[in-house]
């Protein structure tokens, strides 16, 4: 009973040997003997018992390697800490198992090596600016150079960057002196911007009076004009209707009373208000105006009696 159990045993042992599955998300490299005979992809395999061996298995799936942070100089000499991540793919089985010791490793300390010459080619100021670029330069030199080891590098991520802190400190009081800047430059613009705006509404507020005033003017003008055409055109119907009536029968005597009765009354009134004696030049027309005016009184007696 007991030599039963141990056949059922060793031919279990033999079955477990003789057959292998590989998983999905990985690949084995097969080993007879001691020399490398196949790399197995995902499946179910029939191995020789005592023969073959799996010798490496190697995860397929994208792998994520944290690079540790270092110290870096940048090109204007300007200490800094880098660290970042690193992306890589085992594509084949056998150089990953063959051509490096530990891929894992070699990609990491490359990472390092490779970021620390790139950062060299920039100053502080690109560092911060050009991190795309710099991840793209990194991920090509580091790509080339794992070739051999059957690996493919996906990407590479700066994770951070920090200058010392004597280098903060500076960054820190030069965007001080940044952000015054601005601000007496903001403050400026709009004090000029202001001025201007001022000085717009002066000029505007002056053309306007000017503009008032000029049409006052010429409202003045053309009142003063209407005026005197209508007080010429009253003056000229008035002369008009004197002459014609100075045409009538009558007329003459009419106008030659008319200008007597005014003159009686303008000089009473000159020899009323003046304190100095008025005597006019033409004596001998006033004696023969009362020498009319006696003739008129005669007349006015005659004809009463």
């Amino acid at each position: 009973m007991f030599g039963f159990t141990l056949i059922i045993l060793l031919l279990l042992f033999i079955l477990w040997k003789l057959m292998l599955v590989v998983p999905m998300r990985e690949v084995n490299v097969i080993e007879r003997l001691g020399k490398f005979r196949a790399v197995l992809q995902p499946g179910f395999h029939i191995l020789i018992p005592f023969f073959d061996r799996v010798a490496y298995r190697h995860d397929t799936r994208e792998e994520v390697l944290d690079v540790p942070p270092q110290s870096c100089i940048s090109k204007d000499n300007i200490q800094i800490e880098v660290d970042g991540l690193v992306y890589i793919k085992v594509i084949d089985g056998h150089k990953a198992s063959y051509g490096i010791e530990d891929y894992r490793l070699a990609s990491i300390n490359l990472a390092q090596t490779t970021m620390r010459s790139e950062i060299g080619k920039l100053s502080l100021s690109q560092t911060f600016s050009e991190r795309e670029a710099l991840n793209e330069s990194i991920v090509r030199e580091i790509d080339i150079a794992s070739d051999p080891w059957g690996i493919k590098v996906l990407r590479y991520e700066i994770k951070n960057i920090t200058p010392s802190r004597h280098v903060i400190h500076t960054l820190e009081k030069q965007m001080e002196a940044e952000r015054s800047k601005r601000a007496e430059i903001t403050t400026a613009r709009a004090h000029k911007e202001a001025m201007i705006n001022l000085s717009e509404g002066e000029r505007q507020y002056a053309i306007n009076i000017s503009e008032g005033e000029k049409q006052k003017r010429i409202n003045e003008a053309l009142g003063t004009a209407k005026e005197i055409e209508i007080i010429a055109d009253a003056k000229a119907q008035g002369m008009n209707l004197v002459s014609a009536a100075i045409a009538k029968p009558g007329g003459d005597d009419a106008m030659q009373m008319q200008l007597q009765e005014e003159f009686i009354d303008q000089m009473g009134e000159v020899l009323q208000n003046t304190e100095v004696s008025v005597v006019p030049n033409d004596l001998a027309r006033i004696q023969g105006m009362f020498e009319g005016i006696n003739q008129v009184g005669d007349s006015l007696k005659g004809g009463k009696a």
